[in-house]
């Protein structure tokens, strides 16, 4: 199955890699920095979505996302893709890391991936049902617009929460204490993919087609997708300390 595998859009991934790097020790800034030829986080944290569209990384497509149905339920209970999903590739690309045995220009070609995926797995559209092609094929009306709901929440839900360059958004998302940063980073991409799962149900139960979504649901979602991106940026950065 082939859709849109844009999730938070670029600002939205930006704000993620940011919020990691803010929360990583010098060393493994360090060697990240080293790792991607003096580049940030930020600055290649939405390459994938390009690549993945590109003749080598045609077959990252599936990565980006799970599919879970309602009558599945779970991630654990749904029907996998084949050619691997956004946990299975998470995974796989830490196992790749961890082993040693890439080059550096790999390793840096993992990286960026796993700085990507690890974005898009926090978007709850990144886990929404199979039979409409994770909400592009369901349509809304935004503000008098008509959109998928897949594109609502790529970009458009993130702006209308706050107009911020993607550093005001993690500045002012980033602030938790130490105990709940430390309980947020608790898991594995299979246990936090669920959460996404649960999310993903309660938007498409509150976006009905024939209704004019607009300030209340703005109000509604705002702190979901607050929670998400300042989740994506922690937990990135939990991963990234623990291989580097």
């Amino acid at each position: 199955m082939t859709f849109s595998a844009f999730a938070w859009g670029a600002k939205g991934h930006d704000v993620v890699a940011c919020i990691a790097q803010r929360n990583l020790s010098k060393r493994a800034e360090k060697r990240i920095t080293t790792l991607l030829q003096g580049q940030s986080m930020v600055y290649v944290a939405n390459w994938m979505d390009n690549a993945s569209h590109t003749p080598e990384y045609e077959h990252t497509k599936t990565w980006h996302y799970v599919n879970v149905e309602p009558s599945e339920g779970s991630y654990y209970d749904s029907e996998k893709e084949p050619k691997g999903d956004v946990v299975v590739a998470i995974d796989s690309i830490i196992e790749r890391i961890k082993s040693g045995e890439l080059s550096k220009e790999e390793e840096r070609i993992e990286l960026m991936m796993l700085i990507h995926l690890v974005g898009d797995m926090h978007c709850p559209m990144h886990a929404g049902h199979k039979s409409d092609r994770g909400g592009n094929s369901t349509k809304v009306r935004y503000f008098g617009q008509q959109k998928s709901l897949h594109t609502l929440w790529d970009s458009d839900i993130v702006e209308s929460a706050h107009r911020w360059s993607y550093s005001e958004w993690a500045e002012q998302i980033d602030r938790v204490g130490r105990k709940q940063e430390r309980e947020i980073q608790q898991g594995t991409p299979s246990e936090w993919i669920e959460e996404s799962v649960a999310l993903v149900e309660d938007i498409y139960n509150n976006s009905p087609t024939n209704q004019n979504l607009s300030y209340d649901y703005v109000a509604r979602y705002a702190p979901v997708i607050e929670l998400q991106l300042l989740k994506g940026g922690l937990r990135l950065a939990a991963i990234l300390e623990q291989l580097y």
